[in-house]
């Protein structure tokens, strides 16, 4: 008889009553004799993360009607904890840097990395070896050696390894690092080619997890700690660029060799990601290599890009929200997007700074822990970039003339950057208009930063509401506000 009966658990589980993921912390909050600082960006104004005149002070109002516009906020529900939001140092953005004016320097790396004379940018990306956003491909060995007696990062040395420095000195000393491959040395895989895809040659596994240890032995060597490694960017992409195609097989195998090599070079401690590619197939990934325990157990989280949009298809969010669902003890991590296809004279183009609020929003609130954007500077063509995969940056520079230009997406990020701090929670937060997008943090101070979002074409006045307590506000037209709670 018991043979015939299913268990409390399989009866729990076949109704989807099963284990749930962790749910949100709770704590008491209250914004009785609080108020709210508000920074805002607007289009067809002079505000880029303008300070209002004055704070808001929360007023007791009670239950809201329908017809009142609102964002509610409840920072007694809390979730998941930031690990920082940044973007990428690559061979052009330290190309591009080196070609400006001392002064120029300076204020650039200001602008982005200090945490209070600009947006303080507390997480970065870099390549290991070459990549599209470099001026000539390149890798660190010579060919055919397996013993890696030949590695150098000589090239990594007169541009991007002292760029890196001097963005992590104006950023306190701490600029977490994290680093990823887009592809093995071209004799390490099937097609004989750093370029076109190809695959890892199984027998080169343990030769290339060497090689990733190389890299981080030399890069700490030189005073550059790496905080993490992506197993490989993009990987179901053949590009005409630097690429290696992994399948989940693949990937799975692979990892259960470069785990264990970072483990015995007493390298555990590297936050290991997977995937680095875009939302469309996160899931799928994120099941054939987290599902294997051996696989799993060396993985920190789940890295993933915004370019699913290539196929005519909007963001794909809610697989984040899946993958977060199902495996909500690994990190998800967003670790690349750029505005495509640059096109000169169109800098300032307000859609600009809406892509990145609307993924940044939308990617923090399905789970997401950290952010980093792409090159955080090219030059006036988009680049430099070896195969004319020019693209837009959030601060593109003149070489001719030493000018910076600083889109509306180095403010929109900023938005996030410069008030949601690493060890940041985020808390719960609906609006009750589609038009006004939301998400919210609470940081280790104890303040509560509110990021709103209209991409609409009119202004909406709105109360922020928290339990009861509220203030009477106005998203401009095209904007982007944090409001800080204090």
């Amino acid at each position: 008889m018991t043979n015939k009966l299913l268990s409390a658990a399989a009866l729990l589980a076949a109704l989807g009553l099963g284990a749930r993921p962790a749910a949100a912390q709770t704590t008491s909050y209250s914004a009785a004799g609080k108020s709210a600082q508000v920074y805002t960006t607007a289009q067809s104004t002079s505000q880029r993360l303008a300070p209002g005149a004055a704070a808001l002070p929360f007023k007791e109002v009670g239950q809201p009607v329908e017809t009142q516009v609102c964002v509610f906020v409840d920072p007694s529900h809390q979730f998941q904890t930031i690990v920082g939001i940044g973007g990428a140092l690559t061979d052009a953005s330290a190309e591009t840097f080196a070609k400006l004016p001392k002064a120029k320097q300076q204020e650039f790396l200001q602008a982005y990395f200090s945490p209070t004379a600009g947006i303080g940018y507390s997480l970065a990306r870099t390549h290991i070896a070459s990549c599209d956003f470099s001026s000539e491909s390149y890798v660190y060995v010579k060919d055919g050696d397996t013993s890696l007696k030949s590695f150098s990062v000589k090239h990594d040395e007169k541009y991007k390894i002292p760029f890196i420095k001097q963005a992590t000195a104006v950023a306190g000393g701490q600029l977490p690092l994290l680093a990823a491959p887009w592809s093995p040395p071209a004799w390490m895989k099937t097609n004989n080619d750093l370029l076109h895809g190809g695959h890892l040659k199984p027998e080169f596994s343990q030769a290339y997890a060497d090689y990733f240890v190389k890299f981080v032995q030399t890069y700490e060597k030189l005073g550059m700690p790496i905080w993490g490694l992506s197993v490989q960017n993009e990987e179901m992409a053949t590009q005409k660029w630097e690429s290696c195609v992994y399948t989940a097989d693949e990937e799975r195998a692979f990892i259960k060799v470069l785990g264990p090599t970072l483990h015995k070079a007493g390298m555990q401690d590297k936050k290991l990601v997977a995937w680095d590619h875009n939302r469309d197939l996160v899931m799928q990934r994120a099941s054939a290599v987290l599902d294997d325990p051996e696989s799993a157990k060396y993985l920190w989280g789940i890295a993933y890009h915004w370019y699913e949009t290539w196929t005519g298809s909007n963001p794909e969010f809610d697989n984040v929200r899946r993958v977060h669902e199902l495996y909500p003890n690994t990190n998800l991590i967003f670790t690349e997007g750029c505005v495509e296809n640059y096109k000169p004279g169109t800098l300032g183009d307000w859609a600009l700074g809406e892509r990145y609020g609307y993924s940044l929003i939308n990617d923090f609130n399905a789970g997401t822990a950290g952010w980093t954007d792409w090159n955080i500077l090219l030059d006036e063509t988009g680049g430099p970039n070896h195969v004319g995969n020019f693209c837009y940056a959030p601060v593109h520079a003149d070489t001719k003339t030493g000018q910076l230009t600083y889109t509306n997406s180095y403010y929109y990020i900023g938005h996030f950057s410069k008030f949601v701090r690493p060890g940041a929670k985020r808390v719960a937060v609906t609006t009750n208009r589609d038009w006004l997008q939301a998400t919210a943090f609470q940081n280790t101070d104890g303040k509560v930063a509110v990021v709103v979002m209209n991409r609409g074409d009119k202004p909406q006045e709105f109360q922020l509401w928290i339990k009861g307590q509220a203030v009477a506000t106005t998203s401009p037209a095209h904007s982007m506000a944090t409001y800080v709670i204090n």
